[in-house]
């Protein structure tokens, strides 16, 4: 039975009151789009997210509005570059190589290949290795912002990661594990991988200021993020957190 659809006085206002919500969300997804994906185009996917997350909000599930709404947003801001044909079938033909690599090597060592164990087991130069790690990277589809689940909250690796430490609410047991869990899998990450993640993530500093943090070039950059969350995607498809 589908939740019931709030007056229009209520999305209208909702739509207005998280009208910046759509600026943040395309600022931060730039980086993760093509060139040729211009901020109009995004914005315009970005509006519709939000005007679909005011239609579809049901407040008896316990979620902020704006926690659903970012998720809506991200997703229409994706959908409309599948749309656009970006998400080439090569192209998630290669993500998906660089995955069952991963996963496969991971099984055999029982830790996380380094990069030159990647390569070799690809049958790559080290240089043509990173090569390919920056064209997926350019996908967008590999992100701590990807869903861990189906649901409408769409809970995802970042939403996992939030408050660690922090009291978790006694009756959300199963959030509170997940966030153990994707805390243990953030600390097997190489120092600069997850130094990356947290300062993109957390610091929300640019690719520029990272490199400028780091002392390497922003293309070193580009690839120790993609590592860092192609190594999170694996070891989630690893963990008991997986259910296929």
């Amino acid at each position: 039975m589908y939740p019931p659809v709030p007056p229009l006085d209520d999305r209208s206002q909702l739509i207005r009151e998280n009208m910046p919500l759509v600026e943040l969300v395309v600022q931060r997804m730039v980086p993760q789009v093509p060139s040729f994906m211009t901020k109009e185009d995004m914005i315009s996917a970005a509006m519709v997210g939000l005007v679909d997350a005011a239609n579809k909000f049901d407040p008896t599930k316990g979620v902020k509005f704006k926690t659903f709404a970012e998720y809506r947003v991200r997703g229409a801001i994706f959908d409309e570059m599948r749309k656009l044909d970006w998400f080439s079938r090569s192209m998630r033909d290669k993500q998906n190589q660089l995955t069952q690599t991963m996963l496969r090597l991971e099984r055999q060592f029982g830790r996380s290949p380094e990069e030159d164990e990647m390569a070799q087991e690809m049958h790559l130069s080290l240089d043509e290795y990173y090569d390919l790690l920056g064209q997926v990277s350019h996908l967008g589809c590999v992100s701590l912002h990807e869903t861990l689940d189906h649901s409408e909250e769409g809970r995802s690796f970042l939403d996992s990661l939030e408050d660690i430490g922090g009291p978790a609410p006694a009756d959300i047991i199963e959030r509170e594990e997940l966030t153990h869990i994707m805390a243990d899998i953030l600390e097997e990450l190489a120092d600069k991988e997850r130094l990356v993640i947290a300062l993109y993530y957390y610091e929300e500093l640019t690719q520029k200021e990272i490199a400028e943090v780091l002392s390497v070039s922003e293309g070193r950059v580009s690839q120790l993020h993609s590592q860092a969350l192609l190594k999170l995607r694996v070891k989630f498809l690893n963990s008991d957190l997986y259910e296929p």
